[in-house]
């Protein structure tokens, strides 16, 4: 188990995280979010004492991380998959770890096995690929088979057996009655793996809720096309129900159940191509939340191939950052 209790750091006048709360249970998967500069990685550190908080106080296991006596045992963590000695082989690099702890060789070959990486394992890491690098970090967490693993983005580079192998391996470690915290900026991997999560805004919590209740919190809407789309909108408009034009015959509706569209639409001799509610996904929640949190906000430079200036959609083309200093992830 993890607990935070008015977590705050400071970096001279930057808060990186501001007075925090939360507690990561056993048994669970709890995904960890937020943007870039939102203190993610910066609790992470604090919860493995790599950094030492302005106030407050975060616990692995019922004490500070660097109290425990053999805190490999406590808790592994993925935090920098290249923080090794690129002049060492996979192996020697795991059994360097391991001997600070009476690790026996044994495990470091399981981990080895664990992780895939039997057919590397002689060789030096500074020849790894990205995903290479990330299994050699999940081994060095695993490597004390601890009771809370600490994962920041352990997807990062994997090829798509990768990713099914971290989401199968997670859920199964937190099925054994084990605590896992898992960093990650795919929405889409975080809805199948995690059932809890904690979501950080600008240094400071703004969501701690089982997926379900995240997801559920989004809005679901109506998709429903006609060449009388016109004619249908017209007459589903009130106060208490929101139309979007979408174009091309289709509109989006808030308010009002598939049903009741349908019925609208009979009553006015409206043929309908497309009658589909469309339920909110993880991704929509996520923006949703952190729609006013976000720090290093992107822009669309004027002009730029892409940008409105030349006629294509807003979302592509050379950016430019708001904010170029992030003092803390």
């Amino acid at each position: 188990m993890i607990e935070a209790t008015s977590l705050t750091k400071r970096y001279g006048a930057k808060t990186a995280v501001d007075t925090v709360s939360f507690t990561v249970r056993p048994g669970h998967v709890t995904g960890f979010l937020g943007p870039n500069g939102a203190g993610k990685s910066t609790t992470m550190r604090m919860i493995m004492g790599l950094d030492r908080p302005t106030s407050g106080r975060v616990t692995v296991n019922g004490r500070p991380y660097a109290e425990h006596r053999s805190p490999l045992h406590e808790a592994g963590a993925l935090l920098e998959a290249k923080a090794v000695h690129t002049g060492r082989s996979a192996r020697n690099h795991l059994r360097a770890i391991a001997a600070t702890h009476g690790i026996p060789n044994r495990r470091v070959d399981e981990v080895i096995d664990l992780t895939g990486l039997r057919s590397v394992a002689g060789k030096r890491v500074g020849g790894f690929s990205l995903g290479m690098g990330q299994r050699l970090g999940i081994a060095t967490a695993l490597l004390g088979d601890p009771a809370t693993l600490i994962l920041d983005e352990p997807v990062n580079g994997l090829d798509p057996e990768g990713v099914l192998w971290v989401r199968g391996f997670v859920r199964q470690f937190a099925a054994q009655g084990r605590t896992v915290l898992l960093s990650s900026h795919l929405m889409s991997e975080m809805a199948l793996t995690a059932d809890h999560l904690i979501v950080l805004g600008k240094g400071r919590v703004i969501a701690d809720a089982p997926v379900s209740d995240i997801v559920n919190s989004t809005q679901t809407f109506v998709r429903v096309r006609s060449p009388r789309i016109d004619d249908v909108a017209r007459r589903l408009s009130q106060p208490d129900v929101d139309v979007t034009q979408l174009g091309d015959g289709v509109i989006e509706v808030r308010g009002l159940t598939a049903e009741v569209i349908g019925d609208t639409a009979l009553s006015l001799g409206v043929a309908l191509h497309e009658l589909s509610t469309v339920s909110g996904s993880l991704e929509d929640a996520y923006m949703n939340l952190t729609r006013d949190e976000v720090e290093y906000r992107t822009v669309v430079t004027p002009g730029a191939p892409g940008g409105p200036a030349s006629g294509g959609p807003a979302s592509t083309g050379p950016v430019a950052a708001e904010n170029t200093q992030e003092v803390a992830r």
